[in-house]
């Protein structure tokens, strides 16, 4: 199937959101709403291609910032992608490197000498597209998050507290 890239518009939200729930279904609607309006106002900064249909909605969407470092570059500074996503019936036939390739340009426009993304390790669709991009893999982190507020709790509780 024939589809353009071109940067997202603003009557582009509401596909852009659908694809973006696809993308993060544990992101409330109205987060992802907060985040488009968001993005569209430091296009200085961030942009968003698009994937559009014939029949004119959108299959797909990229997200790309710019960061003055990232894991495993060694310039600066560098575009990322932070968010990148395929309607699950188009995949596999060249719309997402079309995306990332709108991204890469955009980047070498503003400076930048190196891409950069992120990806969770089990996402193994994410990891085989990134890497069927060029993409190399430099690193697997895990995140750890600790909440203060409830262990200052069960520290006073037990006695042990501060």
């Amino acid at each position: 199937m024939a589809v353009t890239i071109r940067k997202a518009e603003p009557g582009d939200h509401p596909e852009w959101l659908r694809l973006r729930c696809a993308l993060w279904p544990d992101c409330p609607a109205e987060e992802h709403v907060c985040e488009i309006a968001n993005i569209m106002t430091r296009l200085a900064e961030q942009i968003v291609f698009v994937a559009v249909r014939p029949s004119g909605s959108l299959v797909g969407f990229i997200e790309v910032s710019m960061h003055a470092t990232a894991v495993g570059c060694e310039t600066g500074p560098v575009g990322y992608i932070e968010g990148w996503y395929v309607d699950p019936d188009l995949r596999r036939q060249g719309i997402g490197r079309k995306l990332v390739a709108a991204a890469e340009q955009w980047s070498l426009e503003r400076g930048c000498r190196e891409m950069a993304s992120d990806s969770i390790p089990d996402n193994e669709v994410g990891v085989v597209a990134h890497r069927a991009c060029g993409f190399g893999e430099v690193e697997r982190l895990v995140h750890f998050r600790k909440s203060l507020i409830a262990s200052l709790a069960q520290n006073v509780s037990d006695g042990s507290g501060i």
